[in-house]
């Protein structure tokens, strides 16, 4: 063989062995097997199909190519179709090549629609390119809820604001024009002496209520006497219930202790109170008691009086609310007092019940978390006889209860 034959053959070996070298590491790479875990592919997939939003990404004809369960969820997708306005989104952002607003939210006009799931549903259309667009919408009934909620109570202050303002303006020009007539003087006087005295109410209670609803922090909680926020409650309306023929029983002090803000606790009662005596009739009977109902300490007040009809029973803590509006203005109220009483009671880690019953009376007791197990004079807090004695506010929910939930500010 000649030298150039044995170097062909040397080359030729050469060529097989870095060949065979290089199958060997490929299958001995390839022989490790599948990487652990999920794939990119994968977690994109689980991206998608656990979001809090609606998605769902179209092509150029509008049909739907991938979808995630919360788009079936908010309605975005009805039977396998997009939402019209969806893909009518979806054509704009592909011919601009900019994400598009659309409003997916329920129509009003379907029956079928009205009173399920969500109220709102808003989001936007993005380009993906290659005649693809994603649609990524989410419920958004909170905060549509919240706004409206803000219009109603600036139009409300503002309309109750404006009512003793207005009637301030009016009986200051009375006094004026009957200058020479001391009785007329007297008597526009004592009006105005009311209606300043209503509009500082409000206003007092508008500032209580914007600190409860979180605007301010509220002060440390302290441990406080239940019977001395009784007490004290009863002596802010001892005067007004004199003057309406209203006698309130209490029943024994009881040493019960709690941890809260005793100004708030003071307030939220003193409304209770005042909302029973308000209406009461002349020479009826209300009564304060004070129990434990496991950890809780409850405060029930219980009046004679015209009752509440019971389409009206969460509607009571909702600001501004009356049921009978003339009523409530001839007495004074703001219509602030029980949605004050609603948010101490959250803030306490409480709640606020409701019995009623029309043309029986009305109890609404205040549950608030209690301190430990002992009283103040070292005794446990559980009284075996008061504990066992039924608090209608609680021991009748199968007539006429209403529990308001304050775990938020509905």
């Amino acid at each position: 063989m000649t030298a150039l034959g044995y170097t062909a053959l040397i080359i030729g070996v050469l060529l097989v062995g870095a060949a065979g070298g290089f199958a060997i590491a490929r299958l001995r790479y390839y022989g490790r097997g599948k990487p652990e875990g999920p794939t990119v592919a994968e977690l994109l997939q689980r991206l998608v199909h656990t979001s809090a939003n609606g998605v769902v990404v179209l092509n150029k004809f509008g049909d739907v190519v991938l979808h995630n369960p919360r788009a079936d969820e908010l309605g975005i997708i009805r039977d396998h179709r997009a939402d019209p306005r969806a893909q009518k989104a979806a054509e704009q952002a592909l011919e601009t090549g900019k994400a598009v607003p659309v409003d997916l939210s329920p129509l009003t006009d379907r029956p079928a629609l009205r009173g399920r799931g969500p109220a709102a549903v808003l989001g936007e259309v993005r380009p993906l390119g290659d005649g693809f667009a994603v649609v990524d919408a989410g419920d958004e009934s909170d905060s549509v809820r919240l706004e409206a909620t803000r219009r109603d109570f600036v139009a409300n202050v503002s309309h109750e604001l404006k009512t003793p303002v207005g009637a301030l303006a009016l009986l200051a020009e009375a006094v004026l024009d009957a200058a020479d007539d001391a009785e007329e003087v007297r008597r526009f006087s004592t009006k105005i002496l009311h209606e300043s005295t209503r509009l500082g109410t409000l206003v007092s209670e508008l500032i209580a209520l914007s600190r409860l609803q979180g605007a301010e922090r509220l002060p440390e909680m302290t441990t406080v006497e239940v019977d001395a926020v009784v007490e004290e409650a009863l002596g802010r309306c001892k005067l007004g219930a004199e003057s309406a023929g209203i006698e309130i029983a209490v029943d024994e002090p009881t040493g019960y202790l709690l941890d809260g803000d005793r100004t708030l606790l003071v307030t939220a009662l003193s409304n209770l109170i005042d909302n029973a005596v308000s209406y009461s009739p002349p020479g009826s009977p209300v009564s304060i008691s004070r129990r434990l109902s496991g950890d809780f300490v409850e405060i029930a007040v219980t009046d004679r009086g015209i009752g509440i009809e019971p389409e009206y029973h969460e509607r009571v803590f909702e600001r501004f609310f009356r049921v009978d509006p003339a009523r409530s203005r001839a007495t004074g109220g703001t219509g602030l007092g029980l949605a004050i009483v609603k948010h101490v009671a959250a803030n306490h880690g409480g709640e606020v019940k409701l019995w009623s019953r029309t043309g029986t009376g009305s109890t609404f007791t205040l549950r608030v978390p209690g301190h430990g197990a002992r009283t103040t004079d070292g005794q446990p807090a559980v009284d075996p006889d008061r504990a066992a004695l039924p608090a209608r506010s609680t021991d009748e929910s199968a007539d006429g209860v209403t529990t308001v939930e304050t775990g938020g500010v509905r």
